[in-house]
């Protein structure tokens, strides 16, 4: 008997509350795995495209890109997971355009190279704050394209060199240092005060006060000396790009700098600023190599961290307003979770 399966849809542009209906169950294609979802988390996105429409999307749709669960069902061509199977995953409706593809339902598909096992000792609601922020951390870091670094190991081998992350207890930023240092590489970064030790337990070394009119000199001291490999700017809000762009000048060097948003046409640098999207990751080897080869081992191994700290909205499809409206209230070193 074929399961049944519901979402909270976005049936257009900026309606609100989403709407609790029925939803095809779409069993998986070749490389795809359907996961029961038990957790979902909301990321800011999430609240862009519901209350400002920021992104073109083909309606009625299901957001959504963070999920947890069990797998039950694997395509034709997936070898490395099988039914039952306890995962997080990247879920891709904002890329594919598939409704099937959203996090905001009972059953959603996903792609075998953006999923990951997770071990028994984590509960889906403290793994599912990942997804996102991970592969966005892993597509700035990782992808040839951008701040290229080396993959990352449960075993690292210490490059000598130095990644610069602004915005380190950011969701994208608590995961790039992570992944940073799994690398192999130093991470320098920037919190509020409070968030210093969390960031720190993370793996950076250095961490300053991103609020004091000082953190520009502050940082070019730290790197003076150091080989920079690359700078992420996990925020984009409050002058950041532009205080990774001074450092950079102070210091008279040229490196890639990595940002979450789409850069302005007026920005005036004559350094390389890339804008990265996290469902790129699924298109080349990034993907797997962080979700199928380091993740699972590292989370079992206790090396890597499910980080922000999950923050409960509710229980069930309906909660997921509530979770999306919480965070436009503010969210700070946490990721609003709804259990299923």
């Amino acid at each position: 008997m074929t399961a049944t399966n519901s979402a909270a849809w976005l049936p257009s542009p900026k309606t609100k509350p989403l709407s609790i209906q029925p939803a095809p169950y779409t069993p998986p294609g070749p490389n795809e795995l359907l996961i029961r979802n038990a957790a979902v988390a909301i990321n800011p996105i999430d609240w862009h495209l519901q209350t400002k429409a920021t992104f073109p999307l083909t309606y009625p749709t299901i957001l959504g890109h963070d999920v947890a669960g069990t797998v039950a069902e694997v395509g034709s061509s997936v070898t490395n997971f099988k039914p039952g199977d306890r995962v997080l995953a990247h879920a891709m409706s904002m890329a594919t355009q598939r409704p099937q593809d959203g996090a905001f339902q009972l059953y959603t598909t996903v792609l075998e190279n953006v999923a990951a096992r997770i071990p028994g000792s984590l509960g889906f609601e403290e793994a599912v704050v990942l997804p996102l922020g991970l592969s966005t951390a892993a597509a700035g870091l990782f992808q040839r394209d951008f701040l290229g670094l080396g993959l990352p190991s449960v075993e690292p081998v210490k490059t000598g060199k130095t990644v610069l992350v602004w915005g380190g207890a950011s969701s994208v930023g608590m995961n790039a240092i992570q992944l940073a240092v799994a690398a192999g590489y130093e991470v320098v970064t920037t919190a509020s005060p409070r968030n210093f030790d969390l960031v720190r337990s993370l793996g950076a070394s250095v961490v300053f006060d991103y609020r004091i009119g000082t953190v520009v000199g502050d940082l070019v001291t730290a790197l003076k000396g150091k080989e920079l490999a690359g700078v992420y700017d996990t925020i984009h809000t409050g002058g950041a790009l532009q205080n990774c762009l001074a450092v950079l000048d102070k210091l008279q060097t040229r490196v890639i700098v990595v940002t979450v948003w789409p850069v302005s046409e007026d920005l005036k640098t004559d350094v390389e600023v890339k804008f990265v999207y996290a469902t790129s990751i699924k298109d080349n080897e990034v993907g797997g190599a962080v979700y199928n080869d380091y993740l699972p081992q590292a989370l079992e191994k206790g090396k890597f961290v499910a980080a922000p700290a999950p923050r409960m909205a509710g229980k069930g499809l309906e909660a997921i307003q509530m979770g999306i409206d919480e965070w436009g209230k503010g969210v700070s070193a946490e990721k609003i979770v709804v259990s299923l």
